[in-house]
């Protein structure tokens, strides 16, 4: 029997990347799983490759993360779904600003609401927030970044604090620099607006 039989898993953002590898390994220690995303063939392909189910949902959207996960039981959820944009603080504008916060932060407050009803009930339930080093000090050109990661964070310790007696546990990874396509195009479009070379990023 493995470690996560009978166990179901969401995983926002598990088309590629950090999500993908997070369901892939979900998978192999005997989950069900969900992934979400906004690309439907990116999420087709995902789930073919990890034996996953699927369904298309913009985390930043409160209609569209119902649609996708009303009725849904459960166990773990990976909230992973990000985007990271950059541009000096000046130039940083209200529309940047709210994307970044939408997307990071009111995602993951989204997601965790639509499903930690039935965790609580149930008495077990994990939460894993994908944060980031942004979420624990500062990088210049990703401040709206920084500023929504650094709210997972403390929406994170004020869930694991609230819940401690519940049977659901509410935890943060934050990773570093990782090679994805997220990574990859926030560090060229640095690049491109600050003249810098890659490896200077």
């Amino acid at each position: 029997m493995s470690a996560l039989d009978g166990k179901y898993a969401v995983v926002t953002g598990g088309g590629s990347g950090i999500g993908l590898a997070c369901a892939r390994m979900l998978r192999e220690a005997g989950a069900d799983v969900l992934i979400v995303g906004r690309s439907a063939a990116r999420l087709q392909a995902a789930a073919d490759a990890v034996g996953a189910a699927w369904k298309v949902c913009d985390v930043s959207d409160g209609e569209s993360v119902s649609a996708a996960l009303d009725g849904v039981n459960a166990d773990i959820l990976v909230n992973n779904a990000g985007a990271a944009e950059s541009a000096p603080f000046r130039r940083t504008d209200r529309a940047l600003w709210d994307r970044m916060i939408a997307v990071n932060l009111t995602g993951t407050y989204l997601c965790i609401h639509a499903l930690i009803p039935g965790m609580v009930e149930r008495e077990w339930g994990r939460i894993i927030n994908i944060a980031s080093t942004a979420g624990l000090k500062g990088y210049p050109y990703v401040s709206a970044y920084c500023a929504a990661k650094h709210g997972v964070i403390g929406l994170t310790r004020a869930l694991a604090v609230e819940l401690a007696k519940t049977g659901v546990t509410v935890n943060a990874v934050c990773p570093g620099y990782t090679d994805t396509e997220l990574v990859s195009a926030s560090v060229g479009r640095i690049v491109e607006k600050t003249g810098r070379a890659a490896q200077d990023v």
